[in-house]
């Protein structure tokens, strides 16, 4: 079995296997005609659930022949132009480069001497990202496993600098449409459960100042401590940014800590035509950034980034057997005494291997393209009396509702909207996604692939109307 280990008497058995599966990679690619095959657990189940793992195939290539079968045919391909549903990009090829890179070397980034370069790297890419935002020589932060922990460790910072014995008194603001990971982090650091204080968004999807400095000064009224504002810039759902210059304003005139989660919406700070769109976010004590969302790199690829280094102190602890106290007299750096996790991927190295071959440019180039794209859609839902668009985009989401002539009941045209998804879905011909607004099930285009066309989405809603149109016929069947 020593066969299988990666080293320097078998690496050529590794570049053979690598290059097989890479090979099986690219002709799928070459020939996936559709983003699913439309595949459902009952189906696929069995499959997996034949396998005995407990006898191995012992060859490579029969291996592969069986991940065909279990994972490859059926996977759901975000490259193709009519995956049109989460926050999943199409992912550039430095980038899958430095990624089989980085899993062969299997740098651990936690400590000096587990990574050497890596470290650097990583360092010379927050440094970067702290200087697109605008955070200031004394900005510092780093790479996460995505925006959940990303928004986790601002919100522990936030706590930790509120400097109050009372977590209860603490109270978090966040848009009603703000991400989940928000109330998600809160209950995580122990606050009570209604310690996140929702504030109202306008008809654009934006938070409302107005309402949240109402939130601030009763907050301080009541005898609570305001402990963060989480500004989004970019929310999952609609693409909307948040009034960040308004909002850093009340930040400042409260002394709260004021946290971007720009998870979505960073792909702006490489924008060649649309940076201003984010402007106000180098006001922030706390950003975070998800790579693998506008930056079009593999999960995983994020970071949370700081104004000022030394909040990152409380997230640090020393143990003797990894970082003890020693080596910070010995300038050694050491990226797990600034981070929530110990062993960690070398993330980093994707993005280097991305802007060292493209360029930020021909990373915002992209973005942009996407956001072109979301503004064209929106001229198309606009004109097409099928459908009720909720806002004009700020980023690349479109959140739409399929609207029938004849059918006035808003729970049939919930069912029928559900209906459309689901049906759109089994068959395989593309991908949306759902959410609801005012209680009412909407469809939504998140837009990251600039492959994808207006006939891509022409052609797409024309889908979503006939499987609605169809439910609505069986429907009235029925009911005759």
């Amino acid at each position: 079995m020593r066969s299988h280990l990666l080293n320097d008497t078998t690496a050529e058995q590794y570049r053979s296997s690598v290059t097989e599966g890479v090979e099986r990679v690219a002709a799928k690619l070459a020939t996936t005609s559709r983003p699913f095959t439309g595949v459902t657990v009952d189906a696929l189940a069995p499959r997996i659930d034949a396998i005995d793992l407990d006898k191995p195939l012992l060859d490579t290539a029969a291996v592969l022949d069986e991940l065909e079968d279990v994972y490859l045919r059926d996977a759901v391909y975000f490259h193709h132009p009519r995956y049109l549903a989460h926050l999943n990009c199409p992912v550039v090829i430095p980038a899958v480069l430095g990624e089989a890179i980085l899993s062969a070397v299997n740098s651990s980034l936690d400590t000096w001497d587990q990574s050497a370069g890596g470290t650097l790297i990583e360092r010379k890419l927050i440094d970067w990202t702290t200087a697109r935002i605008g955070l200031g020589e004394n900005a510092d932060g780093v790479f996460t496993s995505g925006g959940t922990q990303s928004n986790l460790q601002a919100l522990l910072l936030a706590r930790e600098e509120a400097k109050t014995d009372s977590f209860a008194k603490l109270r978090i603001f966040a848009s009603e449409v703000s991400h989940f990971s928000v109330k998600k982090s809160a209950k995580l650091l122990g606050l009570s459960a209604d310690s996140v204080v929702s504030i109202p968004v306008g008809a654009d999807k934006r938070m409302q100042t107005v309402a949240l400095a109402h939130e601030l000064e009763r907050c301080k009224k009541d005898g609570l401590v305001p402990m963060a504002v989480v500004a989004t810039g970019g929310t999952t759902d609609f693409g909307s940014i948040d009034p960040l210059p308004e909002i850093a304003e009340l930040c400042e005139q409260f002394g709260v800590w004021m946290h971007v989660d720009a998870a979505y919406g960073c792909g702006l700070l490489a924008s060649v035509k649309y940076r201003d769109r984010i402007d106000g976010i180098e006001r922030a004590d706390s950003v975070t950034v998800d790579y693998h969302k506008s930056f079009f790199q593999p999960v995983s690829s994020s970071a949370v980034l700081v104004r000022d280094a030394a909040t990152l102190r409380h997230a640090t602890y020393h143990a003797e057997y990894l970082n003890p106290r020693r080596m910070v007299q010995e300038r050694i750096p050491n990226q797990v005494d600034k981070s929530l996790q110990t062993t960690r991927r070398f993330d980093a190295l994707k993005l280097w291997m991305t802007l060292r071959v493209m360029g930020a440019d021909g990373i915002g180039q992209l973005f942009d393209e996407v956001c072109d794209l979301a503004v064209e859609g929106w001229k198309l839902l606009a004109a097409d009396p099928r459908f009720d668009v909720v806002v004009a985009p700020s980023l690349s989401t479109l959140v739409f509702r399929y609207i029938p002539a004849a059918v006035t009941d808003p729970a049939e045209i919930d069912r029928a909207n559900l209906y459309a998804r689901k049906a759109l879905f089994a068959s395989g011909d593309a991908v949306v996604a759902g959410t609801k607004v005012g209680g009412r099930h909407y469809l939504k285009f998140t837009l990251l692939n600039p492959e994808t066309t207006v006939d891509d989405m022409a052609a797409v809603l024309d889908l979503i109307a006939g499987h609605a149109e169809q439910y609505l016929g069986e429907s009235l069947d029925r009911a005759s």
